[in-house]
């Protein structure tokens, strides 16, 4: 992994894990606590990205100006910065954001503030703040908070809560846009120097 902007975001991804831990240790929240393999798990977070999925390249042909936008600033912030990544470099830092960002946010605070307010509140809490972490434009920030939703709910999707889910999902959602993101940007360059 030879670049600087990958190694930095696997660094911040990975610390939000270790921010879980101990803001979990200073307030008695287990963010792990939750966390073990099933294969039912890993399958139920599979399948659940699929929609997902379809959404994120559904909305990239819709003529709406806010998704156009979306598109457009995900390119600029990301598509140079991740060009010359290798495809398992793109998977570690998908995987690190999958697993960081859902022990933060489903994990400690989700669990906290469904401790503290009950299922339906702690799910809402979870995802205004999780929404309010990815506010870069209004409707991103709307998006980050339905997805966010849908990861909540993920969490206590089956007959156990299982962490597993919502990382997996983050993870593979994370990681098709990486590749996305990166094959437009591709795109572009051959554009412009054709």
């Amino acid at each position: 992994m030879q670049n600087q902007f990958l190694k930095i975001a696997c660094y911040f991804e990975a610390g939000l894990a270790a921010v879980a831990f101990l803001v979990g240790w200073l307030f008695d929240v287990n963010p792990f606590a939750d966390l073990y393999f099933s294969e039912i798990a890993l399958i139920n977070g599979i399948v659940a990205t699929l929609p997902l999925l379809i959404l994120y390249f559904g909305m990239q042909q819709l003529p709406f100006q806010g998704f156009k936008n979306i598109q457009k600033l995900l390119q600029e912030s990301l598509g140079q910065s991740l060009l010359n990544a290798h495809w398992t470099d793109l998977l570690v830092l998908a995987c690190l954001a999958g697993f960081g960002e859902e022990a933060l946010f489903r994990g400690l605070m989700q669990t906290g503030f469904e401790e503290a307010w009950g299922a339906n509140l702690g799910l809402i809490a979870s995802g205004l703040v999780f929404a309010l972490a990815h506010a870069v434009t209004p409707l991103y920030t709307v998006l980050a908070f339905l997805m966010s939703l849908y990861l909540g709910m993920s969490l206590d999707y089956g007959d156990q809560r299982n962490l597993l889910t919502p990382m997996v999902i983050h993870a593979l959602y994370d990681f098709v846009a990486f590749l996305a993101i990166v094959s437009n940007t591709r795109k572009e360059i051959k554009v412009t120097n054709d």
